[in-house]
């Protein structure tokens, strides 16, 4: 299992960040994933064999939102 760090962007509100939050739990070999509205941070569980932090960015930007990788 693997950990990414992401930052999302344009949410600003509860419903962004579930509709953030379920977009990443849907996205192939996550196994959980959390968003924090107020820091614009999301930390996912994933299958490093399934899936990649650029799957995950992909899977948020596809949801409406901005994302980057966080150092």
């Amino acid at each position: 299992m693997a950990t990414a760090q992401l930052h999302i962007t344009g949410m600003t509100c509860d419903h962004c960040r579930q509709k953030v939050e379920r977009a990443l739990n849907e996205a192939s070999g996550v196994f959980a994933a959390q968003v924090d509205l107020e820091a614009e941070t999301a930390e996912v569980d994933f299958d490093s064999r399934r899936s990649d932090p650029h799957d995950l960015v992909t899977a948020v930007k596809a949801a409406g939102y901005g994302a980057t990788i966080a150092s």
